[in-house]
């Protein structure tokens, strides 16, 4: 996955600059009326701002009337649902993440969700998903925070089964069993960590004014690669965790989408992540955008879904 994962970078910096070459053009496929644009995160949070600010750069760009409608729930699946029957011709996109096309759905049983019922469009950015404790617990290592673990029970904050999971892994991989309290949304979890009633947790990304002010400490990266801010943090692959939370936000649309359209809406798409109000937010909030698209993601998406089941199995 990690190598794949890298090929994948590599790939998307030349997609940034074809899609974008598209819209430029000014001609081609456009939709026959507005296009609802599904939000499976909660109202005000830094997805949905993100997925508003894109509608409104592309309505800005194009002319296109976007409708933002939010879907929330099951960690992106009530908004798959919602889309999967949608007409597949350009009227009607979604905002979830990776993973609600791979773990959730692969945990999802008889929803009928899987990556091959839908079009990929492309990713918006990646996640900086880290473990993250306040700074005044006084752990300046992962090490630190172990040996606090095996002193006593500590409290883990997760916000999806995928990162429960995870989290169980990371204990079991040092010999420690955490309490793990799972939580909706990632400023819940920054939340219980500044309020004391979680004493760690994954955040992915909302922690970086935290860390920059050294109120909050990364601990450890739950990527494959080196968090951004603080690229000394060890890796899960260091710490005994085959398994890792990479992901992206990314919008799909219906399966079987129209080509015209498929290409017009990602490039439309990747155009507001790379300038205006929407690339400003993701360079603050996510450091910076990452454009995944084609037969790329439909791989990553594949892979995804694939390992689920092998990440559910070691957890048990």
């Amino acid at each position: 996955m990690k190598n794949f994962l890298k090929r994948i970078a590599a790939a998307s910096a030349l997609s940034v600059v074809a899609a974008t070459s598209t819209l430029a053009d000014g001609h081609g496929w456009k939709p026959d009326g507005p296009i609802k644009m599904i939000i499976a995160f909660a109202a005000g949070g830094g997805a949905d701002t993100q997925a508003r600010l894109i509608a409104d750069d592309i309505q800005t760009a194009t002319g296109w009337e976007i409708i933002p409608e939010q879907i929330t729930g099951k960690g992106g699946v009530n908004a798959l649902v919602a889309l999967k029957d949608m007409p597949a011709d350009g009227s009607a996109i979604a905002l979830v993440v990776t993973e609600s096309l791979g773990y959730n759905a692969a945990a999802a049983k008889g929803s009928g969700i899987a990556p091959d019922g839908f079009t990929g469009l492309t990713t918006t950015a990646g996640f900086q998903m880290g473990v993250v404790a306040k700074a005044d617990k006084g752990w300046t290592s992962f090490e630190d925070m172990i040996a606090a673990a095996k002193d006593g029970d500590l409290r883990f904050g997760t916000m999806s089964p995928k990162l429960s999971d995870l989290a169980f892994l990371l204990g079991e991989a040092h010999d420690v069993e955490f309490n793990i309290v799972q939580v909706r949304g990632g400023r819940a979890v920054m939340d219980g960590v500044q309020a004391g009633d979680m004493d760690l947790g994954f955040m992915a990304g909302i922690q970086r004014k935290g860390v920059a002010s050294g109120d909050l400490v990364n601990l450890a990266s739950a990527l494959s690669a080196p968090l951004v801010q603080t690229p000394d943090a060890p890796k899960f692959s260091d710490l005994g965790v085959e398994f890792n939370a990479d992901g992206y936000f990314v919008f799909v649309a219906p399966g079987g989408m129209d080509p015209a359209a498929r290409e017009a809406i990602t490039a439309a798409i990747v155009e507001a992540t790379n300038s205006g109000k929407a690339a400003g937010m993701i360079g603050k909030a996510f450091g910076g955008a990452v454009n995944i698209q084609g037969e790329e993601l439909d791989a990553l998406m594949a892979a995804d879904f694939k390992s689920a089941g092998a990440l559910m199995e070691a957890a048990q």
